[in-house]
């Protein structure tokens, strides 16, 4: 009998080698669980395995590939286990249906056989937040001599498991319980040293970090100095010559006005002109025997200038009843077709003409984003046309009041020069970033919240 125990005790540590081997030699963490309750047999005999985790529940079955977790077997496992679990014990204890509280007894003849081995996987060595333990189920009573060789390779199996398995994150509870055994005290280390310090330190640091603090507003390219056209009489607008984002140049017809209204009002005028005219010619003649006509000659007189200054006016608005081009660019307007039969006032702007190549970037930055911007700031406009290619630009001024906008936003209006030439054309939209000064990482984490927080709370 001497000589039969070394050999045994020799055979099962060429097994706990071998076994071991094959953990060090695992890719992942339900590789490693795959080996614990299936290929233990070499160990000790067995009829089933559970290996359950804290944070997961049952995590692994012997015999089972794919685990339904929802299945009455494992959801009442799951019980057992949570039970064995809550006896806050380190020891390898066995177990037995009578030991169960009645409620899991009465299912244990239907799932088990008569003997269980439960081994807490507890210790652990690099505050590692994972814990569990391991279930072996079999006919035979558990002999201590097998107790303590499935506590060796369970003790070994466990360190290869924490170093391949991440606990689970899904719930507050969980974090709570990972970040507290990562940040526990280290007592071998001075207090400068510990990781809440150096976590503190970090994020100080970090919260200090310069950023440069920029807001996003709707931008537009629009001409720097663009020449308007306003219309230069009251009438109705008969043809349009030009299309909308045609070049032109200088002296070519841009529109005409209805001119009925115009010639008939210079008709009248030379009419009463002519009027006029033959009512002093025949006061001229009576003059010379009627001292009376001769003293109405000069009011005759001042009313031909009048009747003379009206007709030069009608002629005058006729020739402005067509409308050129002051100088070459490119036409700015809107659809001609709505224009066409509509009457328009003196001074109503019709169209504008911007140079091609003269533009410049228009921003409107709400009220809520409106940062102190340094002279000359940095403007990205991210066109929609082209989101890839930015156009910069430099702050040239920004609005000191705030405006509606079609849209009813109140905003203020920037303009910006454009750093470089660009080969859009006016009026394509997107979105501008403009760069205001350098801030802490904290004030620019802040800065929304904190303002939000204020308008709400009124502090």
């Amino acid at each position: 009998m001497s000589d039969a125990r070394p050999d045994t005790d020799l055979n099962a540590l060429s097994q706990i080698w071998a076994l071991s081997c094959l953990a060090r030699d695992a890719r992942s963490d339900r590789e490693l669980g795959f080996l614990l309750v299936n290929q233990t047999q070499s160990l000790a005999s067995y009829r089933q395995a559970v290996l359950w985790l804290e944070d997961s529940g049952v995590y692994t079955l012997s015999g089972v590939v794919q685990m339904e977790a929802n299945a009455p077997y494992v959801q009442w496992v799951q019980q057992v286990a949570q039970h064995l679990w809550g006896l806050s014990s380190d020891a390898p204890r066995t177990f037995t249906a009578q030991d169960l509280p009645d409620a899991l007894a009465q299912a244990w003849a239907d799932w088990w056989p008569a003997q269980l081995l439960w081994l807490p996987h507890c210790a652990s060595t690099n505050a590692h937040p994972t814990q569990g333990g391991s279930l072996w189920l079999r006919d035979d009573p558990w002999e201590p001599a097998t107790l303590e060789t499935l506590q060796q390779w369970s003790m070994a199996w466990w360190h290869a498991f924490q170093t391949l398995h991440r606990p689970r994150l899904a719930s507050w509870g969980n974090l709570r319980q990972g970040l507290r055994a990562w940040l526990k005290p280290q007592a071998q280390r001075a207090w400068y040293q510990q990781k809440p310090y150096l976590l503190a330190a970090v994020i100080l640091a970090v919260l200090c970090f310069p950023m440069r603090l920029s807001v996003l507003a709707p931008g537009e390219l629009v001409p720097a100095h663009p020449l308007v056209i306003r219309s230069p009489l009251e009438a109705v607008i008969d043809t349009f010559h030009v299309q909308p984002n045609q070049v032109v140049s200088k002296n070519q017809l841009l529109f005409s006005f209805d001119q009925t209204l115009i010639r008939s009002r210079v008709e009248v005028a030379q009419q009463l002109l002519a009027t006029a005219q033959t009512d002093y010619r025949q006061t001229s003649q009576q003059a010379l025997s009627d001292v009376k006509a001769k003293a109405q000659l000069s009011l005759l007189a001042g009313k031909i200038e009048e009747k003379r200054a009206e007709l030069s006016f009608a002629a005058e608005q006729q020739q402005r009843a067509s409308v050129a081009a002051p100088q070459a660019g490119m036409v700015l307007m809107d659809d001609p077709s709505e224009w066409i039969g509509k009457p328009v006032a003196v001074g109503e702007r019709i169209l504008r003409i911007a140079t091609p190549g003269d533009s410049e970037v228009e921003v409107w930055i709400p009220i809520a984003d409106a940062i102190t911007l340094p002279e000359g700031a940095q403007v990205s406009l991210y066109l929609h046309a082209s989101p890839l290619s930015p156009v910069p630009a430099r702050v040239r001024y920004m609005a000191h009041d705030a405006v509606q906008r079609p849209d009813g936003i109140y905003a203020y209006r920037l303009r910006a020069t454009l750093s470089e030439p660009t080969h859009h054309r006016v009026g394509l939209k997107g979105t501008a970033r403009v760069h205001g000064d350098w801030v802490p990482l904290a004030y620019w984490l802040l800065r929304r919240p904190w303002a939000a927080l204020r308008a709400t709370l009124g502090f």
